[in-house]
């Protein structure tokens, strides 16, 4: 019968274990210090092949493509436009209400005046009436400049008897319009607020994609950067006519050319332009109103065709002075002819004369005439 391999595993162990035992020191078995220095040798051996995968494996990470950096960059651009145009609204939103907060403290003003007037007026009549034993309490009328404790308290207007009734009335009636005017003189200031910070956190997060688009471009050299969103144009002057309004638009926007481009800007140069305060300035300077928002003003405006009826592009139908919507009617620049347009692309550009090609050719989804 044969012996399991098993079996026959370990007796063979076992019997190499015991001539190892009977051998004698030196012969052929390791002593201390040689197996220490075994260990050591090993232990250096297995930490250096640790150091070296390490880093072999760090070194060997796959770098970014030209084409994953471009589709990266693009995701990035599309991102800061739309947010570029979300600022322009929440700043919109801020201008309106600090136009509605000078009215408010406006007719705080004129209904407080009107209040104090009536409150000394009440407050003699109602210092007669106690004198004359008519009112039991006109202490809170002569002393209180609050209209809500005015009208909590007003049941010591019913005790004037000889207080005209037409006062009376006019009096509460002047309490309630001057608290109207002060609770919404301050739901608007905390309107402000939340506005003023709801523009803060876009910057900020503005600013963080303006700093991974820079690290992003400088993986590319500049012929790899062109066509990879907004801007990349040059200069020029503007020598046509400026009869018309158009005429006038497209004069003004080449005398921003190399204005900086700033978040919610809408000139002066000094002060810079964004995309849309650059078209809605230069229509403005022509005598026509536009709303303030990209998508407003490609939204509210008559559309002018892109293609052709076989569904070819074609600049054919289009104007100077036209406007033309980019990135989902993120972005605009206004048409200044000859295939080109005037744009202010990005932070850290400034407005530029660009030609219809590249980023603008591919992105460009509408276009309208004021």
């Amino acid at each position: 019968m044969r012996t399991p391999l098993a079996v026959r595993k370990v007796a063979n162990h076992r019997s190499r274990a015991g001539a190892e035992t009977a051998a004698p020191p030196g012969a052929g078995r390791p002593g201390p210090r040689s197996l220490r220095r075994g260990w050591l040798i090993a232990l250096s051996f297995a930490t250096a092949g640790a150091v070296v995968g390490i880093g072999g494996s760090a070194s060997a990470l796959p770098q970014p493509t030209i084409a994953q950096v471009k589709a990266r960059l693009a995701h990035l651009d599309a991102k800061s436009l739309r947010l570029s145009q979300q600022y322009d609204e929440v700043l919109q939103q801020l201008s309106a209400a600090n136009q509605r907060l000078k009215i408010l403290t406006k007719e705080t003003a004129r209904y407080r005046k009107t209040f104090d007037a009536m409150r000394r007026e009440i407050g003699r009549l109602a210092a007669v009436a106690y004198e004359q034993g008519g009112a039991s309490s006109p202490v809170a009328l002569l002393t209180s400049e609050s209209p809500q404790q005015v009208l909590n308290q007003s049941t010591i207007l019913d005790e004037l008897s000889i207080a005209n009734t037409a006062q009376i009335n006019q009096y509460r009636t002047a309490s309630r319009r001057l608290l109207a005017a002060q609770q919404a003189a301050s739901r608007a200031r905390a309107g402000i607020l939340r506005l003023k910070r709801s523009m803060h956190k876009r910057i900020v997060v503005l600013n963080s994609l303006k700093q991974q688009q820079q690290t992003l471009l400088a993986k590319l050299t500049p012929a790899q950067q062109q066509g990879t969103g907004p801007g990349g144009g040059t200069g020029g002057h503007y020598n046509g006519p400026t009869s018309t309004q158009a005429q006038k638009a497209v004069a003004f926007a080449y005398g921003q050319l190399n204005c900086p481009y700033v978040y919610g800007g809408t000139g002066p140069c000094s002060q810079g332009y964004d995309c849309s305060g650059l078209t809605m300035s230069a229509w403005g300077y022509a005598g026509i109103s536009i709303p303030r928002v990209s998508y407003d003003q490609i939204a509210s405006l008559p559309a002018v065709p892109l293609h052709t009826r076989s569904g070819a592009f074609t600049t054919r139908y289009l104007h100077p002075g036209d406007i033309l919507g980019f990135a989902g009617n993120s972005h605009v620049g206004i048409y200044v002819g000859g295939g080109y347009l005037i744009d202010a692309p990005l932070p850290g550009q400034n407005v530029q004369k660009v030609a219809i090609a590249g980023w603008y050719r591919t992105q460009l989804d509408a276009a309208v005439r004021p």
